[in-house]
């Protein structure tokens, strides 16, 4: 049974008519439902590479669905990702010093470096890592959460631990 090329969108031409076709609307449905604060142009262009990742697997005519979904599923985990950050932002006020100047430059370098890191983590690891080291949830209550197992989670947190540590060196 020969399967026909036109079955799934792997064909650059059909590509390039599924992205002509669709990438304007995307942006624009994402910029009105969310704003301009969740970058709608990287995750419209995000949306294509899953498309592309997949393409085997959709076909044409289930090509905008599939954009549209995946793109709306990385805006609501940025969505979620900011809330997390938020919360962390008023659980850990500022306290006020007397600190020079310097200081309190090189502690704004420093989370700034932090951040960058946490955004460079796997999204597997950054959930496992901030449940734990922001929420203060024990492992077996990670597992529970993301239905994995303890192991996984403990190796979820290890490697974002490694990767934090390559990455900011005053850790």
């Amino acid at each position: 049974m020969n399967k026909d090329i036109n079955d799934n969108v792997c064909n650059e031409s059909i590509f390039s008519a599924v992205f002509n076709k669709y990438s304007k609307d995307l942006y624009d449905f994402l910029y009105y439902k969310f704003g301009e604060s969740f970058s709608p142009k990287d995750k419209v262009q995000d949306a294509f590479i899953k498309l592309w990742q997949n393409c085997s697997k959709v076909s044409p005519n289930k090509a905008k669905s599939y954009l549209f979904t995946v793109a709306n599923n990385l805006m609501l985990n940025e969505a979620a990702h900011q809330k997390v950050v938020l919360k962390y932002q008023k659980e850990a006020p500022k306290q006020q010093t007397n600190e020079s100047p310097e200081f309190l430059m090189l502690e704004d370098e420093y989370m700034q470096k932090l951040q960058k890191a946490i955004s460079n983590l796997t999204e597997a690891q950054r959930t496992a890592f901030l449940l734990n080291r922001i929420e203060g949830k024990k492992h077996k209550e990670i597992a529970t959460l993301l239905d994995i197992s303890t192991k996984a989670v403990e190796k979820r947190i290890y490697g974002a631990l490694i990767k934090l540590r390559e990455d900011i060196d005053e850790l």
